[in-house]
């Protein structure tokens, strides 16, 4: 657990208070530091100080969770302009509303920034590293301002944050996190949700992005125009935007996408051009597509996409070609074996586990949705079942199978369970709502509150 978590709820077991923030005296933060040397730890007691600050030295702030930095509505809270700064433990809010400022909680342009186990409330932007190479970002609390999601800044963004690490932070009701032109990130552990994108990479090379959940988003992750990126064990659920996608790849080279969990998606996978080197092949295992209007949604002209080993479940449309046209080129069975389907209706003669049949999708009503979209609107109606009917039974309106598996799995894989992660992520949100009750956030003005996962 957190470190700050652990101090909030020692406080609270000892009925320590810290100091409220309402009628307080601002202490002046910036003398604290021009008074620290170079390389020094600034301890900083519980109370209120003044944001608007420029940490020009290394050196580390510590706060304990009950530190709170107030920037009085007005400009970044915490600008960093040297390397090798730890901001840790402290409650940073109240920051100015400019998005072409990009006011800020915690703002870094220098490397080697260590920002850890801070809450940040009522901020555009939460925390931004500009060119901070082999930094970390990790167990942050970061929430957002009450106004549109358009004009909110990003909850985190990384430019030219060359290998980095973002891991185990809460960011809820920004608008996205962002991760551009920034090469080998870590990206573990975070909880991203009520935002537009989860997670929006460009240009970014090399990423691992393990154990994620971005739940309750426009679009759970989008990743454009990179490299080898790693997803592994990852949630992307409930992302019900315009597009709704719960991944998104467009233009990307050599995604390796295993044990991700895609439910309740408008689209669990949105795959563009991708792989768009002719020699790349992208890999999907061991991931489940469960309960999304479609599973795995392409364009006409996607090629070398392999699947096996997934399960497909109960997706209004298992995979969707957009726009029309036909599928081919991707593989949906490797060594013999293939994926699993809650629609096959075959049989397993040998009891190897592997249909005798081939799964193909096939349905006539889905065929055109692909070529007009407009006409979901009346899925699941019994002229949609008609329609359906009269391709089964008639064929000359079947259309062309959109999927053909040579080699389906009769039973889901034992991997492929519902469970979305959400209870780790109730365990840290009602963890956080202590250390902001004790802050003394309850009564601070225009910030927008904490919601989801029971926080009001």
């Amino acid at each position: 657990m957190r470190a700050t978590v652990v101090c909030a709820i020692v406080l609270l077991l000892l009925g320590v208070s810290p100091a409220r923030a309402d009628g307080d005296e601002h202490r002046d933060l910036q003398a604290l530091i021009d008074g620290t040397a170079e390389g020094a730890i600034l301890d900083l007691e519980a109370g209120l100080y003044a944001g608007g600050v420029t940490i020009d030295r290394p050196l580390t702030i510590r706060g304990g969770s009950a530190a709170i930095v107030d920037a009085g509505g007005e400009g970044t809270a915490i600008q960093i302009d040297a390397p090798d700064v730890t901001i840790d433990g402290l409650v940073v809010r109240n920051t100015g509303r400019s998005l072409d400022r990009e006011n800020a909680g915690i703002s870094v342009n220098a490397s080697r920034a260590t920002i850890t186990n801070n809450v940040l409330e009522s901020v555009l932007f939460g925390i931004f590293l500009r060119g901070s190479v082999d930094s970390v970002v990790s167990g942050n609390l970061v929430g957002s301002v009450d106004v549109d999601i358009a004009r909110r800044g990003d909850g985190i963004r990384l430019w030219e944050s060359h290998r980095s690490q973002v891991t185990d932070n809460v960011v809820t009701d920004g608008r996205d996190v962002v991760l551009w032109f920034s090469d080998d990130l870590v990206v573990t552990g975070n909880i991203v949700e009520g935002g537009r994108y989860g997670l929006h990479f460009m240009y970014s090379d090399g990423a691992r992005v393990v154990d994620n959940r971005l739940t309750g988003n426009s679009v759970g992750a989008f990743l454009m125009y990179s490299r080898n990126l790693t997803l592994n064990d990852n949630v992307l659920a409930d992302n019900q935007g315009p597009s709704g996608y719960g991944l998104g790849l467009k233009d990307m080279d050599g995604v390796s996408a295993e044990g991700n969990r895609f439910v309740g998606n408008r689209i669990g996978l949105y795959l563009d051009n991708s792989p768009w080197s002719g020699d790349v092949y992208q890999h999907f295992t061991h991931n489940l597509f469960a309960y999304n209007q479609i599973g795995v949604a392409f364009l006409p002209a996607v090629e070398r996409n392999v699947f096996t080993r997934n399960a497909f479940v109960d997706n209004g449309e298992q995979v969707s070609i957009q726009g029309g046209g036909t599928l081919t080129g991707n593989e949906w069975a490797v060594d013999g074996t293939g994926n699993y389907w809650s629609d096959f209706a075959g049989y397993d003669a040998d009891g190897d586990g592997i249909g005798d049949v081939t799964y193909r999708f096939e349905e006539l009503y889905s065929t055109l949705t692909d070529d007009h979209p407009e006409l979901r609107f009346f899925a699941e109606t019994p002229s949609a079942r008609a329609v359906t009917l009269a391709g089964e039974m008639f064929p000359v309106f079947r259309p062309r199978p959109t999927v053909e598996d040579p080699a389906p799995l009769v039973t889901p894989p034992e991997f492929a369970s519902l469970d979305t992660g959400r209870g780790n992520a109730l365990q840290i949100m009602v963890a956080a709502i202590v250390m902001l009750a004790l802050a003394g956030l309850t009564t601070a003005g225009g910030r927008r509150p904490m919601r989801r996962h029971g926080v009001a």
